[in-house]
């Protein structure tokens, strides 16, 4: 899409008017209270929606100190002189307060996403910082370089304090390494990490959980207390040792996120495509009606989640404090790059094989809920077990039907909504796991139907301490014949 009309696309969906790319526009004030009120959907269990800071608390906490960061190299392959410069620069404001044309908008949110670290997460020990200037230590703490010498979401940041090593924001999560090496902004992350990165997430969530425990820090991140046989409630007293294995049992591309859960992990979402879609997350946590719902997102999972649940206060009063927002400027820059955010282009042809699949695909009803051009009918499907309220206020998007994925990430944790969203299809050929926990490898796998059984070892998320699972659900397409499911594979794979 050129460049003009993606800025007239990102005007209207603003509400401004869009007479010309050169018009200059100001950040607005995203966290609202109006907006806010009636954006989340209600928690499965307690039937209300989660508490949020109010307007005046967000306003009233410091901006957090975002400035231009840059990408640590792998020891060895850094260009010449480039240490030698991070030594002297000073700090320089990510995104400079004033009004911009949309073009400039879009490229300075490009910048963003690449840039942004979490402030939490900055370290400036020294002992860390050689560890990631040596070959050999990094490499013992599975280190390795990208095609271009850099490693993967780390980055360098001049701060007031000095040079910090830290870790990336909103490309850690959302940049996928393409086999030719280049990085797509938006897919799930496939790149392991590393131990130093690790050490840096450790750090910064052991500070957040001043005061307590290790095992009650970790209950406090993904605790449900409202749930009966709660699975969570034996982190309060887990060491250190299990805590980590326990966190570290994701595979690329999931995440166990706070309000969510290690045990009924997350597959990252795929923010390409994103201004088409109704709701944010795997369980429609929250609404989208437009960019400013994706900079409220942005600021919430990045800095600003009170964690209350009704009657339910889950961070201690010491902890349920902003250390610092957002300001607007950033997160409006952000969310008009992820607004406009494009697919690349799809090595896959549509041949034969594909046009006979497209043929399947009609013919077994998958555009029902699988909707032509998008691929999705942005509906919600219930969760199996859940019976949704006749009054619930996101009722006009909720079908009658579960298609029997696996409910506990919908049911068991404090994202859970009683609701899976309907995928999008589009884009299903760059991104590698699938299905809400991302329990399912490739398309193969997905109409495999010995995944149904208990045996099944796929190549996806199995969860803690688990070598075999079945994965359930979705039984459409299991037993078409071979050459149907093989054309069907093809035809997705052009979309």
């Amino acid at each position: 899409m050129p460049l003009r009309a993606i800025a007239f696309c990102i005007l209207a969906a603003v509400g401004v008017s869009a007479q010309s790319s050169s018009t200059r526009i100001d950040a607005p004030r995203f966290w609202n209270d109006r907006e806010l009120a009636d954006w989340a959907t209600p928690v499965a269990g307690l039937d209300v929606r989660p508490g949020h800071f109010s307007e005046r608390d967000y306003y009233a906490a410091p901006d957090g100190e975002f400035v231009r960061t840059y990408p640590v190299y792998f020891p060895g392959r850094e260009p010449a002189g480039y240490w030698d410069m991070l030594q002297a620069k000073k700090p320089e404001p990510l995104v400079p307060l004033g009004a911009r044309t949309t073009p400039e908008w879009l490229a300075i949110g490009k910048q963003a996403f690449d840039e942004i670290d979490v402030p939490i997460f900055r370290s400036f020990d020294r002992t860390l910082i050689d560890i990631a200037r040596s070959a050999e230590e990094f490499t013992k703490r599975g280190g390795h370089p990208q095609k271009d010498g850099i490693a993967f979401g780390l980055r360098w940041v001049p701060t007031s304090k000095g040079l910090a090593l830290s870790i990336t924001d909103c490309s850690g999560c959302h940049t996928r390494i393409m086999p030719d090496g280049t990085r797509l902004h938006g897919a799930q992350f496939n790149d392991p990490g590393d131990g130093v990165g690790g050490e840096l997430i450790a750090r910064g969530i052991g500070a957040l959980s001043a005061g307590d425990s290790p095992g009650m820090g970790l209950w406090r991140q993904f605790g449900v207390p409202w749930i009966d046989n709660d699975v969570h409630a034996a982190m309060k007293t887990m060491l250190p040792p299990e805590a980590g294995a326990l966190l570290e049992g994701g595979l690329p591309g999931t995440f166990a996120r706070f309000n969510g859960s290690p045990y009924y992990t997350t597959k990252v979402p795929d923010l390409i495509g994103i201004k088409d879609r109704k709701y944010i997350d795997h369980t429609a946590t929250h609404r989208l009606r437009g960019p400013a719902d994706v900079m409220r997102y942005a600021a919430l999972v990045s800095c600003c989640d009170s964690a209350d649940f009704g009657p339910h206060r889950l961070l201690s009063d010491a902890q349920r404090q902003i250390a610092y927002k957002i300001p607007d400027t950033l997160a409006f820059a952000l969310a008009q790059y992820i607004f406009a955010l494009e697919p690349p282009p799809n090595p896959n042809r549509g041949d034969p094989r594909a046009a006979a699949g497209k043929l399947v695909f009609e013919r077994q009803g998958c555009g029902s809920c699988h909707t032509p051009p998008l691929y999705t009918n942005n509906k919600l499907t219930l969760a199996t077990g859940f019976t949704v309220s006749p009054n619930h206020p996101n009722r006009a998007d909720i079908m009658s039907v579960s298609v029997g994925t696996d409910p506990n990430l919908a049911l068991k944790t404090r994202k859970g909504t009683g609701f899976y969203k309907v995928p999008s299809l589009k884009g299903v050929w760059y991104r590698g796991l699938m299905n809400h926990d991302g329990s399912v490898a490739s398309l193969e796998e997905w109409f495999d139907p010995a995944r149904l059984r208990d045996d099944f070892v796929g190549e996806g998320f199995k969860g803690y301490k688990i070598t075999h699972r079945a994965v359930p659900g979705h039984a459409y397409g299991l037993t078409l014949p071979d050459q149907d499911k093989a054309a069907l594979i093809a035809f997705l794979r052009t979309l």
